[in-house]
């Protein structure tokens, strides 16, 4: 019986831990599940994905991002264009509307790394700086998941 209840306790606790990233706050901003994925060696772009909350009663803009890992990083947005997706940067960020939940994920909105210094390897983490018009600057951690890696626990956008 107790080797039952052992191998219960053992699946359980593997069912109760998600991969988990660490959560951030800042003023009435809150970025939960910041991630991103694995490149090739030969890789020169990627992608930061994460989900943003506004708990305040104003709204509030992500206007820049910054990280060491690559020599220019933007704020983008994939929309169709007829038949084709487009990829282009939010010249004036990314609005956060009082009480809303913004996903930056895959095919949407997202952060995008440019001329990467090194390729991001999985399980590794990646230091990102994000910049909101009123709340100010926070340095966040991006998980670096498998290559093809897809959102796990995104909200709405």
């Amino acid at each position: 019986m107790t080797s039952r209840r052992l191998f219960l306790a053992a699946a359980l606790s593997l069912i109760a831990l998600p991969a988990t990233a660490e959560d951030y706050k800042i003023g009435s901003i809150e970025i939960t599940t910041p991630w991103t994925r694995a490149t090739p060696p030969s890789a020169r772009t990627g992608g930061g994905f994460m989900i943003i909350t506004n708990k305040g009663t104003v709204t509030d803009r992500l206007v820049a991002a910054r990280s060491n890992t690559s020599d220019k990083v933007e704020i983008h947005e994939m929309q169709m264009d007829g038949n084709v997706m487009r990829m282009r940067e939010l010249k004036n960020g990314l609005e956060i509307p009082p009480g809303a939940t913004v996903a930056l994920k895959p095919g949407g909105y997202h952060i995008m790394f440019m001329e990467l210094k090194a390729p991001l390897a999985k399980d590794a983490k990646m230091p990102l700086t994000l910049v909101f018009e009123k709340a100010g600057s926070i340095d966040i951690q991006l998980n670096v998941e498998a290559m093809g890696a897809m959102p796990h626990g995104h909200g709405k956008n």
